[in-house]
């Protein structure tokens, strides 16, 4: 059974960083395609970044530059490394992943992503 969990959340200022985790179960996290979206209040969930297979990222223009995406299969977790932070990255932020293994490439697109964690909320203050 597949289990996605999120941590690291929590309230920082503008200009900090942050860096969330997604501990996986049931699969090895460097076996599928990865993802991180977000969700601000009244608004839609967006994808921001993703990790495929080989280890090559995809990132959304709101956070290039700024975010980062790494995974360690010993954890069995996935991270986003955020810096820079904006109030506009105030949101609930999930990772999910892709339903089958092994596919080389990774985009943004929800659909495409069959497993979610529950989300960690992150707030960034002026």
């Amino acid at each position: 059974q597949v289990q996605l969990v999120e941590s690291g959340g929590g309230s920082v200022q503008s200009g900090g960083s942050l860096r969330l985790s997604c501990t996986a179960s049931g699969f090895t996290v460097s076996s599928a395609s990865m993802g991180w979206f977000r969700q601000a209040p009244g608004k839609e969930r967006e994808g921001i970044g993703c990790i495929d297979v080989t280890g090559r990222t995809n990132f959304a223009d709101s956070v290039k530059g700024r975010f980062t995406i790494s995974r360690d299969s010993a954890k069995a977790s996935l991270f986003l490394h955020m810096n820079s932070l904006k109030p506009e990255d105030t949101a609930m932020y999930y990772c999910a992943a892709y339903e089958r293994p092994f596919v080389v490439g990774c985009s943004l697109p929800q659909e495409r992503y069959k497993f979610w964690g529950q989300g960690t909320q992150v707030t960034v203050s002026s």
